[in-house]
């Protein structure tokens, strides 16, 4: 088991046990759905990857409890200018 789950930091940190239920939940379905990581961790494991991002505030559940990137951590590729080639 993830050591962090078992801490109450990290349920504080989102809100409570329900919304850290659903933010674990959402993320996870986005990054098996393709979604980067925002977070650089030498593991495969989805589930110590979306912890990490709790933790380090790349991601949080707004108010209509969908799942948010912070400013500065967006995983939508870079935008390029093609024009400039």
């Amino acid at each position: 088991m993830i050591e962090a789950l078992k801490e109450e930091e990290i349920v504080n940190k989102v809100g409570g046990r329900f919304k850290l239920s659903t933010l674990i939940q959402k993320r996870l379905v986005a990054l098996n759905g393709g979604a980067r990581p925002l977070v650089d961790l030498d593991t495969k494991d989805k589930m110590e990857i979306v912890v990490q991002e709790i933790l380090q505030d790349k991601i949080y559940l707004d108010a209509a409890s969908e799942v948010r990137t912070a400013p500065g951590s967006d995983d939508s590729p870079p935008d390029f200018d093609f024009d400039s080639l």
